[in-house]
């Protein structure tokens, strides 16, 4: 029954899977835990479904700047470029 509690209150773990979900697969034993913590937190299944829509907003973001061809300004670039030799002269 230890091992039980451990995976309906562990929060932490959950949302780590949530995660790790996003970026690869996770294992069955993970897989299980997960849908066991879901089905009886709704805090996590809310973060879930935050999460979810969070990277999706990040991945059209980034497609829709790739596609556009945005660049930075040479005045920026330069500025930006003078403040790193700062800083890298400072050491």
């Amino acid at each position: 029954m230890g091992y039980l509690k451990r995976i309906i209150y562990n929060c932490k773990q959950a949302t780590f899977l949530i995660e790790k979900k996003a970026l690869s697969s996770l294992s069955l034993r993970e897989t299980i835990e997960l849908r066991i913590h879901l089905f009886g937190c709704g805090f996590c299944r809310l973060y879930k479904k935050q999460s979810h829509a969070i990277n999706d907003m990040v991945q059209t973001l980034f497609k829709s700047s790739m596609q556009s061809n945005i660049k930075l300004d040479d005045g920026f670039k330069r500025i930006l470029q003078e403040r790193i030799e700062e800083e890298l002269n400072k050491n």
